[in-house]
């Protein structure tokens, strides 16, 4: 981990876990992650500076407001925003109509997946946004992925935290751990949508 980021949550806590995450979740950049935030985080449970349930609290909280906001920003002036064609913004028109077939084709089961995957997450919340995904429809998905994702992360920073000292040496093999996790996440998402889906028809 970065020294200022460290010593950022060192200075202010729960605050700075809260702003980092919300931050990158509305699209701010940060040196590191968030997955690997969290995992750092989860280390610092471990060793008794933060408290596990607020930490998994907070962590859920910036992650569902982060990604609320930015939903709700290009819900109501996304069109506005594309056709301005505002420098600092990442999607181009023919990205955001593929994205939007992605989303129309696979229904929510593309927006779990989507919400599942590092830096395509952030982008998800702008598409669905921008294609007035409705609020009912999305926000219930928000809430369960953050959940899942604060919880999973962070849990797993504290049961593997005592292998890592999280510095610049680890910073890899941390990825990778970052990598697997996701990829179980995805399976065990389309698995229980595949059956979930698979009984509605049934029924």
């Amino acid at each position: 981990m970065p020294p200022d980021l460290v010593l950022f949550i060192s200075n202010y806590g729960y605050f700075a876990i809260f702003m980092l995450i919300f931050a990158q979740e509305i699209g701010i950049p940060i040196p590191v992650p968030n997955e690997l935030v969290l995992m750092f985080i989860g280390y610092l449970t471990l060793k008794g500076v933060l408290h596990l349930p607020f930490v998994i609290i907070i962590a859920f909280l910036a992650d569902f407001l982060g990604t609320s906001l930015l939903y709700m920003l290009f819900f109501f002036f996304g069109n506005y925003i594309v056709n301005h064609k505002w420098r600092w913004f990442p999607l181009s028109k023919k990205r955001i109509i593929a994205f939007s077939e992605k989303i129309n084709t696979g229904n929510q089961l593309t927006i779990y997946l989507c919400r599942f995957t590092p830096f395509i997450r952030g982008y998800i919340s702008i598409v669905t946004g921008l294609t007035r995904i409705k609020p009912s429809k999305y926000l219930p998905i928000t809430v369960i992925t953050a959940a899942v994702w604060s919880t999973m992360f962070v849990i797993t920073g504290r049961l593997l935290g005592s292998y890592f000292n999280y510095g610049e040496n680890d910073i890899g093999t941390l990825r990778s751990i970052v990598l697997i996790s996701v990829i179980i996440i995805i399976l065990l998402t389309g698995i229980i949508m595949y059956f979930r889906n698979r009984s509605v028809q049934e029924n």
